[in-house]
């Protein structure tokens, strides 16, 4: 009788045991169960706020086109003044540049970098026009070579000659006001 006593008890330990385990892991299972509810309801949210970002951009987008397109026919229509005069200028509406070319002959001699003293008052309108419409805008000079190629000189290539015309257009005050010293 005293084994089975010892038995009930062993018994009755053992399912205070098992039942405190199985109660956590219930516990543990009912919390994951409402995660997982939650996380799925977040990717709910996500999904439909991603749907209207990208409905919005769609909009966006085709509204730009169309802007683009209308900005195109007007100026078909109404012949941009570039303010250029007497200039070949050319203006891409698609790009938003507009395009001076100067004659590297006009401008300084075959092999050179100093201006020629004729091409100066060109330069100077071209400048002004630059200061009183573009001032604000980004501005690139752009230099060339002429057809020689160099053999003695101090160029080491066309490359550095082009790049040491442009600067000599630069650096002899046919630049906008915000252009850097």
């Amino acid at each position: 009788m005293r084994w089975m006593k010892g038995v009930t008890v062993a018994a009755v330990l053992a399912m205070l045991l098992l039942g405190t385990g199985c109660q956590n892991w219930q516990k543990k299972y009912e919390a994951c169960a409402s995660e997982k509810e939650n996380l799925e309801a977040l990717f709910e949210n996500a999904q439909e706020s991603l749907q209207q970002c990208n409905a919005e951009r769609d909009q966006m987008a085709s509204q730009l086109g169309q802007t683009q397109k209308d900005l195109q026919e007007a100026m078909k229509k109404e012949k941009f003044d570039t303010g250029f005069t007497g200039e070949k200028a050319t203006w891409d509406p698609a790009k938003g540049t507009i395009t001076v070319p100067l004659e590297s002959d006009v401008l300084f001699d075959s092999g050179k970098v100093t201006l020629k003293s004729d091409s100066k008052t060109r330069l100077k309108r071209i400048s002004n026009v630059i200061k009183e419409k573009y001032g604000s805008k980004d501005i690139s000079v752009i230099g060339h070579t002429d057809t020689d190629p160099i053999k003695k000189s101090k160029w080491q290539d066309n490359w550095q000659l082009s790049s040491e015309r442009a600067l000599a257009v630069t650096n002899k005050g046919y630049r906008p006001n915000n252009w850097p010293p």
